[in-house]
């Protein structure tokens, strides 16, 4: 299963061992998820992960930020996106997400704002599928681990 994930899921998984997000980056980090990933997106991972307010509320160090990054790069299967869908959303920043799912065909766009990417959308794409981390996992534990 592929998978895109918005900042925000990977900022808490970070953040919060026992939540959702953080269920979803070990079953990323065990090759039991695919991660889809992009240039811009990765490029939105290290701006928001790099801040100075991020690495004091994650209490990580740079160091720490550069190895979770040098991760996602190794094991995230790269896509190109060719194609800009604008305008689309609301936020600028979160139509990187979408392109991404859309060409990767991911199985799931992940995102704790689902609003985001649905309210005021300009273009809808029937095949996008968007949920947030919890269920998500419940989703995940109610196919692989029933």
């Amino acid at each position: 299963m592929l998978v895109v994930l918005d900042t925000n899921v990977l900022y808490q998984a970070l953040r919060n061992r026992s939540g959702a997000s953080h269920f979803i980056l070990s079953l990323i980090r065990e090759n039991r998820l695919s991660l889809a990933i992009s240039i811009p997106v990765h490029q939105e991972y290290q701006k928001v992960l790099s801040r100075t307010a991020s690495q004091k509320d994650l209490n990580l160090t740079r160091t720490d930020i550069d190895r979770v990054l040098r991760f996602i790069a190794y094991i995230g299967r790269p896509y190109a996106t060719y194609f800009h869908f604008r305008p689309n959303l609301q936020d600028e920043s979160d139509n990187i997400f979408v392109e991404l799912a859309l060409a990767s065909n991911c199985n799931y766009l992940i995102t704790s704002n689902t609003r985001d990417f649905t309210i005021k959308a300009e273009l809808k794409f029937d095949d996008l599928r968007i949920i947030t981390p919890s269920n998500f996992a419940a989703t995940w534990r109610k196919a692989h681990e029933s």
